[in-house]
């Protein structure tokens, strides 16, 4: 074996991009946000400073999760995936708080609202990692390998949807599966994975009326622009008007009761109308520098857990990143993601950097090598 375990400091490119996306984060919160919060909160900073005061929180919960040994989390990962289904379970019960009108996903404790989905997703990508490293010589044997934990994650998928929330949901299965694909699953139990969980998905969307008219939008918008067209046509109305420099930070109009959610779901939109195509293009190269040092990392962790723990948070952050783009710019139909990092949303925020926190932990353990077969021996 050419790996050697060295001391290292953090992933400094890392920590640096995931300082910058919360900078323009914050910049587009409040660029996006501030004339509505002025309307209706009667205060022009209330986005900001909420954003602004989970941000300081999700640093906090990154900088101890950076300190404290990754293998930890393997230890506790039963523990960790119990709390999130009692927390998943808390949702539907007299703590479960409705913040909107069709949806009950956030748990209130005391002053605090909580998204509980939102530690799902990582929940889900500790245990899937912990479970495969510990069963690694039984990875082609479907019922001792992979069957614990899609049935576990089949679990969190269907309550997360009853809440509803399709779009958390399915970052939750696709990231958590994607760790026991990149664990070796073998292709022909890929194929029947996807075979297994096509049908409840396309019942859960033929189900909602709701979100067969966003299927059906999602072909021809125009054909409904005052109603299950409206989301999509107002992103691209502003999508289109930024051109190649953008109208100037703060000058978009899209974001003044046109779009829907701007601070929020759609603030890839505000940064393409205000930035441009050069700002819309310089944010997606500065994931695309995030997911390329996620993977570094875990194709030089020191043991297959590590690994699969540093790639399933990669996974996580750039599925969901790359769906809220695709939603934005009418590539899939409307659902409700964010942006990751940079969309307003306490949980989304803290939950996302405490990943991080364990990405940097896990790059100080890095072996000297490239190599994946030598990273996991």
């Amino acid at each position: 074996m050419t790996g050697k375990k060295t001391a290292h400091t953090y992933d400094r490119t890392l920590l640096f991009v995931t300082i910058l996306l919360l900078g323009i984060g914050l910049l587009m919160v409040f660029s996006a946000s501030f004339v509505a919060a002025a309307e209706n909160r009667g205060d022009p900073y209330f986005y900001l400073k909420r954003q602004a005061l989970w941000v300081s929180i999700g640093l906090v919960g990154m900088f101890i999760l950076s300190r404290i040994h990754y293998k930890n989390l393997k230890r506790f990962s039963i523990i960790i995936l119990m709390l999130n289904f009692v927390l998943l379970g808390l949702v539907f019960s007299s703590l479960g708080s409705d913040l909107s009108t069709e949806a009950r996903r956030w748990l209130a404790i005391g002053p605090v609202v909580v998204q509980p989905s939102e530690f799902s997703k990582l929940a889900l990508i500790i245990f899937t990692a912990a479970y495969m490293s510990s069963r690694r010589l039984n990875l082609y044997n479907f019922w001792s390998g992979s069957l614990v934990p899609l049935a576990l994650i089949s679990c969190a998928f269907f309550m997360i949807q009853f809440q509803p929330d399709m779009g958390t949901a399915l970052v939750a299965l696709i990231g958590s599966a994607l760790v026991i694909i990149y664990a070796g699953m073998p292709l022909y139990q890929v194929a029947g994975l996807a075979l297994f969980f096509l049908p409840p998905i396309a019942y859960f969307i033929v189900k909602e009326e709701y979100r067969m008219q966003r299927l059906f939008s999602y072909f021809d918008p125009w054909a409904d622009p005052t109603d299950s067209g409206y989301q999509v046509i107002q992103s691209l109305y502003a999508l289109g008007p930024g051109h190649i420099f953008g109208a100037g930070l703060g000058s978009g109009r899209q974001k003044l009761f046109y779009l829907p959610e701007p601070q929020n779901d759609f603030i890839f939109a505000v940064i393409g109308e205000e930035l441009g195509f050069i700002g819309a293009v310089a944010v997606l190269m500065l994931y695309m520098v995030l997911v390329w040092r996620g993977f570094q990392i875990a194709l030089r962790a020191p043991e297959l857990f590590g690994s699969l723990l540093a790639a399933g948070i990669t996974f996580m952050i750039a599925v969901q990143m790359l769906i809220n783009v695709a939603v934005v710019t009418g590539s899939l139909p409307v659902t409700g993601i964010n942006l990751p990092l940079i969309s307003s949303g306490g949980s989304s925020v803290f939950f996302t950097l405490v990943g991080i926190g364990i990405l940097l932990n896990i790059s100080k353990y890095r072996r000297d090598t490239t190599s994946h077969r030598e990273a996991v021996k």
